[in-house]
């Protein structure tokens, strides 16, 4: 079976990818048939001989692949061995985070494999999943109070599943004046100081930065969604400016607030789009790691800061 998940909802289309390793992980607890690809520098290659193995234990293997549209070479290699992906036992993920650019293999996979896009709520399907996520936790928002959390917050999904466990911890009904309180409007801006930081190369300060964070009882996994969220920001900018995209047509496509694409143009000249793109898998690796117990969310955030 092949999967394709993709689009500018990463916090919906992350959901989906986990959701799929979690059942996996339950039927073959022991995960030795499960693979991430990172194939923005491979091609095929480089990784058939383990994707074509056959497992001893007779498990399906699970393979997931990320980059591939940024990797012609992989995609002329795969397009050439479509035969082998359609008829195999296994499973195979393409996990695309962002933009797509359409072509042969997108064409291949909306047509072959089972495909989910992520794009960002809005409006009346905003509110709706807003209410969901409280209704999980046997909380009530009125609409008040929901107009003035999405102005707040915007469609930031990865902030928002913060927020509403935060909210949703303090009391069964939300008001006005609790979401004044719990909600802290100065940790986007000391988190973008810390994307500042990692910019100008000087860790010791990042780092310095993260652990006030972790000191002030900031959670970790929402630092991390944080650190996330900023730098998908600009890295979906960053390419848009690349591809010829005004300031204007960039807030229309990402459906970014114009205070968000202000902020994240001043980063931008800072980073090549390699560089973004790599920065941005190892954040997806971290969280990988933290949220399947690999290692603790505060010694993963430290890694993470360090290796970028």
């Amino acid at each position: 079976m092949i999967i394709f998940l993709y689009g500018t909802d990463t916090y919906r289309s992350r959901q989906k990818l986990n959701v799929i390793l979690e059942n996996y992980q339950k039927k073959y607890p022991q995960g030795l048939n499960f693979r991430t690809f990172d194939l923005e520098e491979k091609n095929f290659q480089d990784i058939q001989d383990e994707v074509k193995t056959t497992s001893i234990f007779g498990d399906k293997k699970l393979n997931l692949f990320k980059g591939a549209f940024s990797n012609e070479s992989f995609q002329d290699s795969f397009l050439k061995n479509t035969k082998y992906f359609l008829n195999s036992k296994d499973n195979f993920i393409f996990f695309e985070q962002g933009n797509v650019k359409k072509g042969k293999l997108f064409n291949f996979l909306k047509k072959e494999a089972k495909t989910q896009e992520f794009k960002p709520l809005t409006g009346q399907q905003l509110k709706n999943w807003v209410k969901g996520e409280f209704k999980k936790y046997q909380c009530q928002i009125g609409e008040k109070e929901l107009e003035k959390l999405i102005d707040f917050i915007g469609n930031d999904l990865w902030r928002f599943s913060n927020e509403i466990r935060k909210l949703a911890s303090f009391s069964s009904k939300i008001r006005e004046d609790t979401i004044d309180l719990l909600i802290d409007s100065k940790i986007e801006s000391n988190i973008f100081k810390t994307i500042d930081a990692i910019a100008q190369k000087d860790k010791k300060r990042a780092l310095s930065l993260l652990k006030g964070h972790l000191i002030r009882g900031d959670n970790p996994l929402y630092l991390l969604s944080m650190i996330n969220f900023q730098f998908r920001n600009i890295l979906m900018i960053k390419d848009l400016i690349e591809r010829g995209q005004s300031f204007y047509s960039i807030s229309q496509i990402t459906h970014l607030h114009p205070f968000i694409v202000k902020k994240s143009y001043s980063l931008i000249d800072k980073f090549t789009l390699p560089e973004l793109k790599k920065i941005y898998q190892k954040i997806f690796q971290a969280d990988l790691d933290i949220k399947t117990g690999r290692i603790k969310p505060e010694f993963g955030l430290d890694l993470l800061i360090a290796d970028l």
